[in-house]
């Protein structure tokens, strides 16, 4: 159906029942490709029905593009091919992990000073993605049993098609012999690359405890960003994460008591958290209902919303180890080297909204970044949404965790922890 006439529609039926949905319009940056999504890139919020943000739409959707059986098809070509390299038309993928290491030693391919080669992980599936959250409601129905059964075989599949493909990895703190004058530790080096790193003592003790982190930790960090963009007004820090592999305690989530957990895997897959539509959905949904804020909440009014989103803001991620990181790092890759290429839209399915987040296909020229032996007083910076669109400044970068064979046998897994912030101007 035709975007607008979806929206009209839409918009007319909720006027009817008084609610109103935010439905993002679409943007692009200057110069980039059409993303590939459903609905031309629309949010599925213009879908909404009686407030289910377009939950039901979305299903509805993840179940149509399983019965194309492309994503089957791609998992047949990655797991059919004959054994060692996979030729794509990307460069040379592989299945597995050590299979990339060997091709990397074999070739001599070699990183510059503080860097490193490593396989990474990226999609070679180019359709939107789906994923049903554990918490929808979906996998309790027992009137949707045969919808449960498909839709558990396609989150089951999403990891089936990808493969690695190698790359090299600068040293982030060495930014300035890259680019000469910038300093990862600038509010310039965001603007241009979409990452950098900075420093921070934390007076937090406890970092497992959510309510110590949500009392000392986040407070923290709304400072640290106030001071490393002077031009800002506002930073709102709303949620965190927690990764350590070898925790052994409780590592359940509780959304009701503010309390996410610990996450006993790393996500290493190439992605962003964010894209053009949910940046700014995100935004407004906290600004306006406290959904899933973690933080100082907010009291604005759709009105007083969408005047302070009329100006520019952003979304960051901050990552600070609790322990210099050893294994498992954390890597980021800077703007300029995919500033132009269409990212492949991931839609997490809620039961009252569809989060939006970003795969994408592997280049050559991607250029990564790592921190080596990262400190628990380095914070790494990540952009995840920037609302200006003219090309002027970086929208966001993407990111994955990676293994690194360069580091001991007994190395211990990274303990690091999440932040998410909007930042106002």
């Amino acid at each position: 159906m035709d975007q607008l006439k979806v929206t009209e529609q839409n918009t007319a039926a909720n006027a009817e029942t008084g609610s109103s949905p935010f439905v993002p319009s679409f943007q692009l940056t200057e110069g980039q490709s059409p993303p590939i999504a459903a609905n031309g890139g629309l949010s599925f919020m213009s879908f909404d029905r009686d407030g289910d943000g377009g939950t039901a739409a979305a299903i509805e959707a993840a179940l149509d593009i399983y019965a194309t059986g492309e994503g089957q098809r791609i998992i047949e070509w990655i797991e059919n091919a004959p054994p060692g390299p996979i030729e794509t038309k990307w460069g040379v993928g592989f299945r597995e992990f050590d299979e990339c290491m060997d091709y990397i030693h074999e070739n001599n391919i070699e990183a510059p000073e503080g860097g490193v080669v490593l396989p990474l992980r990226y999609t070679v599936y180019e359709h939107p993605n789906y994923s049903i959250v554990p918490s929808n409601l979906l996998w309790h129905d027992p009137a949707r049993a045969a919808q449960r059964e498909i839709l558990r075989k396609a989150e089951a599949d999403n990891s089936r098609r990808a493969i690695y493909f190698p790359h090299v990895l600068r040293d982030a703190r060495r930014i300035g012999e890259y680019y000469p004058g910038l300093s990862p530790d600038s509010p310039e080096c965001m603007d241009r690359l979409g990452v950098a790193l900075t420093h921070w003592e934390s007076r937090c003790q406890n970092f497992y405890d959510a309510a110590e982190v949500e009392r000392v930790y986040y407070p923290e960090m709304e400072k640290l960003l106030l001071e490393f963009f002077p031009d800002a007004t506002d930073a709102l820090v709303f949620n965190h994460d927690v990764f350590d592999k070898d925790y052994t305690g409780d590592r359940t989530e509780d959304q009701d008591n503010k309390n996410p957990g610990i996450n006993e895997n790393y996500v290493n897959i190439v992605h962003s958290d964010l894209n053009d539509n949910s940046g700014r959905v995100r935004c407004r949904e906290l600004l306006t209902t406290n959904l899933r804020n973690f933080g100082r909440e907010q009291h604005y009014t759709e009105e007083e919303a969408d005047a302070k989103m009329s100006r520019r803001f952003m979304s960051l991620n901050l990552a600070k180890p609790m322990e210099t990181v050893q294994q498992n790092p954390f890597v980021l890759c800077a703007w300029p080297s995919l500033a132009d290429q269409p990212y492949i839209t991931n839609y997490r399915i809620y039961d009252d909204r569809v989060g939006e987040t970003q795969r994408f296909t592997y280049r050559p020229d991607h250029e990564w970044y790592w921190f080596p032996q990262q400190s628990p007083t380095e914070v790494s910076m990540l952009k995840c949404y920037d609302s200006i669109t003219d090309g002027s400044v970086s929208r966001w970068s993407f990111h994955t965790a990676c293994f690194d064979p360069t580091a001991p046998a007994d190395a211990p897994c990274r303990r690091n922890i999440v932040v998410r912030s909007f930042v106002f101007f």
